[in-house]
């Protein structure tokens, strides 16, 4: 019973003890907050009255400028032009001057000696007599194919042609002394001009099994192997005249009527980066019905870098020319919901001028109304310009 009583006497301190420490606790922390609190309200005054400070000196500094520029403009007249918040700009000056438009055209190079020779018979490849890269000669064999079967043809008619030559002349001898009967001499006649026209077919035949070159030039490719066979059309042989190349295109059909034989070309070869002048050799008058193009051939002139057939080209050739245009910057032309328009300076302000414009190239735009001569146009400087805004010259 007493040890029951020491026990909760004992627990009830303890708690009493714990609630002390919280109490204190807490208050030592509500003290540090109210410290804390009371220093940054401090930091907060000193800052408001530093920033107060710094206003005050502004405002007097801003007086100053006021009154230096005031005078300022009293002793100098041109200093007002000069104000700070004037755009500073570039402008040009509406003048006629000599304008031409280009069309850009994707061309090759062509050959009209680039050819795929073929045999004109069927029939085994016996010989390839040239190499690729080779110069040959026009009428040079190139290829023969296996014609033992003709070459025992001709020598057979060429036999019978022999008998019967012989026999025609004996019987056209008797027949001269009125021996024998015409129509002995008409068979005989007649038999012997048969067996020379087949023998004449036959050496026909024997020269199709041969092809020869059909013009002096160089051997590109050789695509046949010996012991293939060959059908007519299948290719064997490309041969190429280096000498004999022109350049082709094909021009939109928009520009029908635009280009005559003679005109001038600039021809730019991106694969050695070179450009050539040249001019036009011919415009064909028919449309293609698969791509709506007209095609045009280019004169190629002789140059001092190698060219192949097939080889890409940029074709630039002028289709417009006007020798009295209005010409702005093409970058300086804005559109708006009434159209294109340009900056112009009036009176050291800035106004939109609506426009037509015609063709751009080159980064200058062709205005066909809208601007007269001599106008000041905006240049450098015009993105920032609106209308009435004052401007400066650079």
């Amino acid at each position: 019973m007493i040890s029951t009583i020491k026990n909760k006497s004992q627990h009830q301190q303890l708690k009493t003890s714990i609630k002390m420490k919280y109490t204190l606790s807490i208050l030592t922390v509500i003290s540090i907050l109210v410290i804390s609190c009371g220093q940054e309200t401090s930091g907060i005054e000193a800052k408001k009255k530093e920033l107060d400070g710094y206003k005050s000196e502004l405002q007097a500094l801003k007086t100053k400028i006021s009154d230096t520029e005031k005078a300022l403009s009293e002793m100098d007249s041109t200093y007002g032009n000069k104000e700070k918040n004037a755009v500073l700009i570039t402008t040009v000056k509406i003048a006629e001057s000599s304008f031409i438009h280009k069309i850009e055209a994707r061309g090759s190079v062509a050959s009209r000696t680039n050819v795929m020779l073929s045999a004109e018979m069927p029939g085994k490849i016996e010989s390839i007599k040239v190499k690729e890269g080779q110069s040959v000669t026009k009428g040079q064999i190139l290829v023969t194919l296996d014609a033992e079967v003709i070459r025992n043809n001709i020598a057979e008619l060429q036999t019978s042609l022999d008998l019967a030559t012989v026999v025609h002349e004996r019987q056209a001898n008797l027949w001269k002394q009125k021996i024998g009967s015409e129509i002995k001499y008409l068979e005989t006649k007649a038999n012997k001009e048969t067996l020379e026209r087949k023998l004449a077919t036959a050496n026909s035949q024997l020269g199709q099994a041969i092809v020869r070159a059909p013009f002096s030039g160089n051997i590109d490719a050789i695509p046949a192997r010996r012991g293939e066979m060959t059908q007519p059309g299948m290719p064997l042989i490309r041969m190429v005249k280096p000498n004999d190349v022109y350049i082709q295109a094909d021009i939109s059909e928009r520009y029908i009527g635009t280009f005559k034989k003679g005109d001038k070309v600039e021809v730019y070869f991106p694969s050695q980066n070179q450009k050539i002048e040249t001019t036009l050799a011919s415009v064909s008058q028919v449309i293609n019905s698969q791509n709506r193009t007209f095609g045009v051939e280019v004169k190629m002139p002789n140059v001092k870098f190698e060219t192949r057939p097939n080889q890409v080209v940029v074709l630039n050739l002028v289709d417009y020319v006007n020798d009295a245009a209005r010409l702005v910057p093409t970058k300086v032309v804005q559109k708006d919901n009434k159209g294109n328009f340009v900056f112009v300076i009036e009176n050291e302000k800035a106004q939109k001028s609506h426009v037509i414009i015609g063709k751009s190239f080159d980064n200058q735009t062709e205005v066909l109304e809208g601007l007269d001569l001599n106008t000041m146009v905006a240049n450098e400087g015009y993105r920032e310009l609106a209308t009435g805004v004052k401007v400066r010259m650079k």
